[in-house]
């Protein structure tokens, strides 16, 4: 059975506190894994939620501040120790490289698996599977910073109604999906698009853009909210948003789930961001993140 869901391993902004770790996320999507940020303690933070080096495929740095990336080091050394028996491709800001090779060689460890380098310098598809295509979008902050959007394909849904209505059943079914036709009923007369599902992880930056392009239509977003509304200028001069703007782009683009996370360590009450994101005028769905929570991708309607 296939499993669409986010593991939140750490949601502390800049530095750790007694209760946040640094960021990390995984994204299970059917059979594979996709960790975003890993930020310094995701190693640690991966076997207290369960998630082991060999369910991850990919890995996807949006920028090189500390509390995105520190953990690199740790998680590929990790995978080789493991011995990963498939290949894992890491994707990040070209303009990081030097920073990326550092972390990958921090220290001396024996390399067994086949890490490859999928580095992003520009808007547009990274990579593309049967079960989704794994998109990039640049954003605005003090450093480069990518952030990163997955679409599944569109699929037919049959309509049982219809195939009752012209006598389709049984093996015909299946010969009807696969040919396109079947004696003079087509493929159109009994099903329908089946919307792929969508999915944006959006993480240091001010409105822009691609803020919106990457959270439009999306089923789940995953989105930083550093500050509260009343540090809005914090928020701009440092590069990040705030729960009433994160709120509102989920508002315009359609969200059907919206989860904040990335919380500036000044605050204590996480139920201030709920209340700030219902009063931007978010009506879906809405998760303050916290660490080891698990958020399932919301079932297609």
């Amino acid at each position: 059975m296939s499993v669409r869901e986010l593991v939140v391993l750490g949601t502390a902004s800049q530095v750790p506190t007694r209760h946040r770790n640094h960021n990390g996320y995984l994204l299970r999507w059917d059979g594979e894994g996709i960790l975003f940020d890993p930020g310094e303690g995701t190693q640690r933070q991966m076997l207290r939620a369960g998630v082991a080096a060999h369910d991850l495929n990919r890995i996807c740095v949006t920028h090189f501040h500390g509390d995105h990336s520190l953990g690199l080091a740790g998680v590929i050394q990790r995978i080789n120790l493991d011995q990963v028996p498939h290949e894992v491709t890491a994707h990040y800001p070209r303009s990081g490289q030097r920073f990326f090779d550092r972390l990958r060689h921090a220290t001396a460890y024996r390399e067994t698996v086949e890490l490859t380098q999928a580095p992003v310098d520009a808007d547009g598809d990274l990579a593309v599977t049967p079960s989704y295509t794994l998109q990039a979008r640049k954003l605005s902050h003090p450093v480069e910073s990518y952030g990163y959007r997955l679409v599944e394909p569109d699929g037919r849904r049959m309509l049982p109604e219809r195939l009752a209505a012209y006598g389709i059943k049984g093996p015909d079914v299946g010969r009807i999906q696969r040919e396109g036709v079947l004696g003079d009923v087509r493929l159109d007369d009994v099903s329908e698009t089946r919307r792929g599902q969508r999915f944006a992880f959006v993480m240091d930056t001010r409105l822009c853009d691609g803020v919106y392009a990457l959270a439009q239509g999306c089923d789940l977003l995953v989105i930083e909210s550093t500050f509260l509304d009343e540090d809005l200028e914090l928020a701009v001069d440092h590069g990040h948003l705030t729960a009433g703007q994160a709120a509102g782009v989920a508002r315009d683009a359609g969200v059907r789930h919206l989860v904040l996370t990335h919380f500036s360590q000044r605050y204590s009450e996480p139920e201030e961001f709920e209340r700030q994101a219902r009063a931007a005028g978010f009506e879906g769905e809405l998760t303050v993140a916290h660490d080891l929570l698990r958020v399932p991708v919301p079932k297609r309607e």
